[in-house]
């Protein structure tokens, strides 16, 4: 198996991806647009590095307040996903550092519910995404954020070592770990579920 191949988990997995494909002429050059543009993407990441329903509004703007302290340094010519993913990893450690010693407690009552007509193509999806962000949170943070980039959104394996600033034999090392816990984090949530 090639390591360096995004999406090895296309079943569970590209629920959770969002297109990505940005033509190079469409690219944001400056941070408005990048806002625009990308405040789904981190949303949609600091919700797959853990950070609750609750907390995501708040948490995304401080990743573009930080975003936009060092938009000097943002490069044009490099996709902009890995860099404002940088930006989300490190508001989600911070969040989860200051907040580790709380438990939360969540009820049936508590989980956001979709008030759109349920179809079974939505409840598969949901069902696939529940499942994938179960699989997610059972993987260490630091991992985690070398499986999300390189499974979910597809960046090469020395462009996340470069975005994590990581040495590159520690970033192949976390994203082999990380797959293994994510396929055990898979069979144990589906023997939890009642699934095969």
């Amino acid at each position: 198996m090639d390591r360096d191949s995004p999406n090895q988990y296309p079943h569970v997995v590209s629920d959770l991806v969002q297109v990505s494909a940005l033509d190079e002429a469409a690219k944001p050059r400056n941070f408005n647009a990048i806002f625009r543009s990308e405040f789904d993407y981190v949303w949609n990441s600091l919700r797959r590095l853990g950070v609750p329903e609750r907390d995501l509004e708040d948490l995304t703007h401080d990743v573009f307040f930080r975003v936009y302290e060092r938009f000097a340094d943002y490069d044009a010519a490099r996709p902009v996903r890995p860099w404002l993913f940088g930006f989300s990893f490190r508001v989600a450690s911070d969040y989860r550092r200051r907040f580790s010693n709380q438990r939360e407690v969540l009820t049936a009552a508590s989980e956001a519910s979709d008030p759109a007509p349920t179809a079974l193509d939505r409840m598969v999806t949901a069902e696939a995404m529940s499942l994938a962000q179960a699989a997610l949170s059972g993987i260490e943070m630091d991992r985690r954020a070398v499986f999300i980039l390189h499974e979910i959104d597809g960046c090469s394996v020395p462009e996340i070592a470069n975005t994590l600033e990581l040495p590159l034999n520690t970033t192949y090392s976390r994203l082999r770990v990380a797959r293994d816990e994510f396929r055990a984090a898979l069979h144990r949530e589906r023997l939890r579920r009642g699934e095969r």
